[in-house]
């Protein structure tokens, strides 16, 4: 089975000939200008498309595939998301990992406490900041900086932190 990661959601369209309007999910979203294809994955079904055309408004994306000329059909799509296959990321630098490997990952601090498992990245205008739900229910909010997070261990599903004063 072929891994596929996101960059990209359907929010709308754009014109009378089929172009959507995308959010991108991904951190560079010139990468759209880059790729020949993309998957269009709506409601579990997955459908590869040839992009035509890229072009920007604000902070959407405006993309035009070969295979969709017309509003009407374009709109049924209002939602889905945009795929890439695993192979055509963005190649990782050294300590940097995928968002979507962090989830369901152990969080200790540095005293070996085990405080619960990664359950949520929340994208804020500074950092990230990461929600770790406790054994009580309770979810910790950690700010992803270099102060508090002191190691990523992604093959071994671990992450030692640092509490600083009041995190608790």
């Amino acid at each position: 089975m072929e891994h596929y990661f996101e960059i990209g959601k359907i929010t709308g369209t754009h014109g009378i000939r089929g172009t959507f309007r995308v959010f991108p999910t991904t951190q560079d979203p010139t990468r759209f200008e880059k790729l020949k294809e993309v998957v269009i994955e709506l409601a579990g079904k997955e459908e590869v498309v040839h992009i035509q055309k890229v072009a920007y408004q604000k902070n959407m994306i405006l993309l035009t595939v070969k295979e969709i000329t017309d509003i009407n059909v374009a709109e049924t799509y209002k939602t889905a998301r945009i795929l890439i296959p695993e192979e055509k990321a963005i190649p990782l630098e050294e300590d940097e990992y995928y968002t979507r490997d962090l989830f369901g990952i152990d969080v200790f601090t540095e005293d070996g406490e085990n405080l619960g498992k990664l359950v949520e990245v929340y994208v804020t205008g500074a950092n990230d900041v990461y929600g770790v739900q406790l054994g009580d229910a309770k979810e910790l909010l950690i700010p992803a900086i270099k102060d508090c997070i002191l190691d990523i261990d992604i093959p071994n599903k671990k992450m030692t932190v640092h509490l600083l004063e009041g995190l608790r």
